[in-house]
């Protein structure tokens, strides 16, 4: 079921926008794709975002270059690493480890039903507003930041966010929202918290699209998906500051209620 250039680049838009906001960038993906361009066959569906996270990936990449290259070279020069990004670096193999686990389990589980289920566009809908008040609820309790800072990250800290971030690969849980409002829980505070956040997203992305759609890239890369994952990355890039900047001052938690109570709401109409 190709898609059309046109409508990659529509989804490429979206996840490079919504990426850096804490709304479910796979859960608006799904709800368009199935409600817009009638495609309601879940691994595809699954495959897709997955395949656009790429783009914003790159985008996140160059972002946090600095960042992500300390983290690189510490990997082979552990011993002299400094204290702090010895502790980032075991928290990101702690909470990649468990959600990898944990996001795999979900999206097996979720395609091996598939044939048991009748699922619609209504179904879809559904689930993935459900999942909607169910992330922003945990955002507008998580709303006040505390002092923890990255040089007090814990193992437990991991242990936590990895499963936290493993839920996100059910659509409608957003990946950033559910793990900053983590991090927020536990008094992190909100530089810290979507710092960390982010950098959690860059290993899970990239293993899980070669675990996951490198079996399947011959039918996944196409021409026209190929102008999908360019749109995630210019976007994502070109508003990933100031996206950042506004998820900070705004507390997007009643946004998503809303939106998710508009999803189930349309469903009665």
């Amino acid at each position: 079921m190709p898609l059309t250039i046109i409508q990659q680049i529509i989804l490429g838009v979206i996840q490079g926008i919504t990426e850096w906001l804490p709304v479910s960038s796979s859960g608006f993906v799904a709800l368009v794709m199935t409600n817009f361009f009638g495609i309601t066959d879940l691994g595809f569906l699954l495959q897709s975002a997955l395949f656009l996270h790429l783009g914003t990936f790159f985008a996140a990449l160059i972002y946090f270059r600095s960042g992500v290259w300390d983290l690189t070279k510490s990997l082979f020069n552990y011993k002299q690493s400094e204290r702090e990004t010895k502790l980032i670096l075991k928290f990101l193999i702690i909470s990649t480890l468990i959600s990898g686990i944990l996001g795999l389990l979900i999206l097996k589980g979720l395609t091996s039903f598939e044939s048991y289920l009748d699922i619609t566009g209504k179904t879809i809908t559904f689930v993935v507003g459900f999942l909607l008040l169910f992330t922003g609820a945990i955002q507008v309790k998580a709303k006040q930041s505390g002092l923890r800072k990255e040089l007090h990250l814990k193992n437990k800290d991991g242990v936590l966010l990895g499963f936290a971030q493993g839920l996100a690969s059910l659509p409608g849980i957003s990946r950033s929202g559910i793990t900053v409002s983590t991090l927020l829980l536990k008094k992190f505070d909100d530089t810290s918290a979507l710092r960390l956040s982010f950098l959690m997203s860059l290993p899970i992305v990239l293993i899980a699209n070669i675990i996951l759609n490198i079996p399947d890239f011959g039918q996944i890369i196409t021409v026209s998906s190929i102008y999908g994952l360019l749109a995630a990355f210019v976007f994502g890039l070109a508003t990933i500051h100031g996206l950042m900047k506004l998820s900070r001052k705004i507390n997007f938690g009643w946004f998503v209620l809303v939106f998710g109570g508009l999803m189930l709401g349309s469903l009665l109409v």
